[in-house]
């Protein structure tokens, strides 16, 4: 059972360093902090708590998810509660025995799923992979009473285990630079204290602690989140994407939608010289495929272009719908009637057939900003 968590706490943190490696603008929404707590062994239940410290960095790639590292200890205490095994002086207990902990988390954001842009106040879960690091603890002896007295002796070896935790934060960002928050983390890994330990195997330990966080440059909320990514993909400069943020977060609620439609039609507009761009979206509401007459202009514009152009280009005309809305069959229908009217409405602007190519693709996953509402396109691209 440890080891199937480990292996998916593994897994969970390797997927979100993998979309952080992914996300424009790397030195953004990175954060560091800092908390003070208390720390105890679950042997068998919550024992005699421990001074507990942490150090963590990490970035937020979303106003959803982040990952982070930190880095904790120094004191764990194990009482001498039934169970536990003997030497000759009696049961083992232990105080203040010295540890460190470095964790790998991936964290979600519950509040920001909902919330239209920045929380904050904010809860979120996190979980990742664990490695503690002590001295052996205690070792079974060699020589062993002869009843079921279990014998332990000491052992200064350098030993590291591997484990996994899992946690829920409470945080409130007084500003969109600094946040203090309280923390639980959970977690399982062979016990600190060696063979002394009724749960050597696999003991539970449990840390609360009050931490205080600094994002460098303040935390991004989802409009600026998108009008980064706008800019990291070039299709506005940074000043011009930052004015869009905030444009978007003075007229809610339509924050991604309003970022990523100006960039799209800027992309149209750089339509000179004869040259086409390699491709273009249309964006459509929830379970509609007519075109709106900001849609048609757009389209209007992009048929001039390719019929300007002399390259013999073909184009893909392709319709999709947001996986999370309505049925398979529904979503392949519906992206089906979006090509169409894209289709047709480039050929009734004299765009030659024989050069556009229809196609349907129904329901996706998140295309544009890991947002579902920009999944009800169509995308215009020359093969």
């Amino acid at each position: 059972m440890k080891l199937k968590l480990f292996a998916v706490s593994v897994a969970m943190f390797a997927g979100m360093v993998a979309a952080s490696a992914q996300t424009a603008d790397k030195c953004n929404n990175i954060f560091i902090g800092g908390g003070v707590g208390i720390v105890s062994p679950m042997t068998p239940g919550f024992n005699e708590p421990s001074v507990y410290v942490n150090l963590q960095v990490g970035k937020y790639i979303t106003p959803v998810w982040g990952v982070r590292a930190v880095i904790g200890g120094p004191f764990q205490t194990l009482n001498a509660n039934e169970g536990n095994a003997y030497n000759a002086n009696g049961v083992v207990g232990y105080k203040n025995k010295l540890f460190g902990e470095l964790n790998f988390d991936a964290m979600l954001n519950i509040t920001n799923i909902f919330a239209k842009d920045l929380s904050r106040f904010n809860v979120y879960l996190f979980a990742g992979p664990t490695i503690n690091f002590s001295s052996e603890g205690t070792k079974f002896s060699e020589v062993q009473d002869a009843g079921s007295v279990l014998i332990v002796e000491e052992s200064d070896a350098f030993k590291v285990r591997a484990g996994a935790t899992v946690g829920l934060g409470l945080s409130y960002n007084i500003t969109k630079a600094f946040a203090l928050g309280v923390e639980g983390r959970f977690g399982v890994t062979p016990s600190i204290f060696g063979d002394a330990d009724a749960y050597r195997k696999a003991e539970g330990t449990t840390r609360i602690a009050l931490n205080g966080v600094w994002t460098i440059g303040g935390v991004r909320g989802k409009a600026q989140s998108a009008a980064a990514a706008a800019a990291a993909a070039g299709y506005v400069s940074a000043e011009a994407a930052q004015a869009m943020a905030d444009e978007a977060v003075k007229n809610n609620p339509k924050i991604v939608e309003k970022i990523v439609e100006k960039p799209v039609i800027k992309e149209v507009e750089k339509i000179v010289d004869n040259v086409v761009p390699a491709s273009t979206a249309i964006f459509f509401e929830i379970g509609k495929y007519n075109l709106t007459d900001k849609n048609l202009a757009r389209v209007k514009l992009y048929a001039e272009a390719i019929n300007a152009s002399n390259d013999g280009s073909v184009y893909e005309v392709g319709g999709y719908a947001d996986k999370k809305t309505g049925s398979a069959k529904r979503n392949q229908f519906v992206a089906e009637k979006r090509a169409q009217a894209v289709y047709d409405a480039l050929v009734a602007e004299g765009v030659d057939p024989s050069r556009l190519e229809i196609k349907a693709y129904g329901g996706v996953d998140p295309m544009f900003f890991n947002n579902d509402v920009l999944s009800r396109t169509v995308v215009i691209k020359r093969k």
